[in-house]
């Protein structure tokens, strides 16, 4: 049975202005927050009986549903039975919240968003007719800075690439907590400009030598109406933050123009940011891509990290550091992209530099450190990003981004 937004059963879910708020304190979500999960991880869900979801065209080249979450998605909730309170039985112990399988239309890219605490969800997918294990995922520390951009209070996780799917289950230890959303998209490659292997084709050459191939968001297909109001400016450039996207590094080379789109569409649909977070997203093919809006060359304020926006730039490697390497041809791009966005600026890309946080979950505001000019996530933020396999490729990149300075 297909059924779509509109058919009773399904709860639609309404673009909102709202953003990861990074510096609140750990709200009580009237859930207990836990580290256990249950026994049964391989156990084959029930299907959720209101049928197969149908997405909708979200924009140009991406196909994208949100679905409210409630207790009637509980695969520990009996259908049609209530206890003697009147909420639904639950199993012995199963301090959790699981969904049944939501099947959909086909979809490669899985978000969740929720009010409440900070902790970590898994997610797992059905693909053929076989599911993936379960993959645990921490929230988000990405952000813009408090007060530039929406308001806080919305916990994230970053989008999940899994590749094409047909179902997906979500679990959440400790019970469900307020306004759980959950985000399937896909990206139509038809609208792509790549070559037919998947390339993306060579990036236009620049005139300026300093400047690394890049692609613009014409290629990755930029839709601007989800933009909202005009991109900010810093003043100058004291670092070049590097992240990691933190979805699988299965991706193909065609995969990765819809998988940018996804991403746009989550942080600004449903995070409420103005744009995409990152300036600049590199992918495992050494491809860079210019992000968020208002000039490649210009001083863009991000939405990346949280406390340290203001004064740098951010590239966020699409892939996950922590599961795996970083390939050689990414490192390299990573390394041409900081020199130059470093040099024009008097930096230096092998040295530390201080700093003022406006207010992050490891600095609080007006506090000054000193932290590498090129650094990973994790020196500002209470995260693991950019994963450990990458982070550690930073002492080499400082070192190459340096040498490539002095040959400018």
């Amino acid at each position: 049975m297909m059924r779509s937004m509109s058919d009773s059963g399904w709860t639609e879910v309404r673009r909102r202005s709202v953003v990861v708020g990074g510096v609140a304190a750990l709200a009580a979500a009237g859930f207990v927050v836990t580290d256990r999960w249950p026994d049964d991880d391989d156990a084959t869900p029930e299907s959720d009986p209101r049928g197969t979801l149908s997405m909708g065209g979200a924009t140009p080249g991406l196909s994208a549903v949100d679905i409210a979450l409630d207790d009637s998605y509980d695969a520990d909730r009996p259908v049609g039975r209530q206890g003697r309170d009147g909420r639904a039985g639950r199993r012995s112990g199963g301090a959790r919240y699981r969904t049944r399988a939501i099947e959909s239309d086909a979809f490669t890219m899985v978000g969740l968003t929720w009010r409440g605490a900070e902790q970590p969800v898994r997610l797992r997918t059905r693909a053929r007719g076989d599911w993936s294990p379960w993959r645990r995922v921490q929230p988000s520390h990405d952000g813009p800075d408090p007060g530039v951009e929406g308001r806080a209070g919305l916990r994230a996780i970053d989008l999940q690439w899994f590749g094409r799917s047909e179902a997906v289950q979500v679990e959440v230890p400790g019970g469900r907590p307020r306004d759980l959303q959950l985000t399937l998209m896909k990206g139509d490659p038809s609208v792509d400009r790549v070559e037919p292997d998947g390339r993306a084709g060579r990036a236009a050459p620049n005139a300026n030598r300093r400047i690394p191939p890049l692609h613009s968001r014409g290629e990755w297909g930029a839709d601007n109406r989800l933009r909202s109001g005009s991109p900010t400016y810093n003043q100058t450039i004291r670092q070049v933050h590097v992240h990691h996207t933190v979805n699988a590094n299965t991706y193909g080379a065609q995969d990765v123009p819809g998988l940018i789109r996804g991403m746009y569409r989550y942080h600004t649909q449903n995070l409420g940011w103005s744009d995409i977070g990152y300036n600049f997203l590199v992918d495992r093919f050494g491809r860079i891509w210019v992000g968020r809006a208002g000039g490649a060359g210009k001083l863009v304020r991000g939405a990346h990290t949280l406390g340290f926006n203001n004064t740098s730039t951010g590239i966020s490697a699409i892939g996950n550091f922590e599961a795996g390497p970083p390939s050689e041809r990414m490192v390299t791009a990573i390394t041409q992209f900081a020199a130059w966005k470093l040099h024009k600026y008097g930096r230096d890309p092998a040295g530390t530099i201080a700093v003022t946080s406006t207010g992050s979950d490891r600095f609080g505001a007006g506090r000054t450190v000193r932290l590498p000019v090129i650094d990973g996530h994790r020196d500002t933020n209470e995260t693991a990003c950019p994963g450990s396999r990458l982070y550690a490729r930073l002492p080499e990149i400082r070192r190459r981004a340096a040498a490539r300075v002095q040959r400018f």
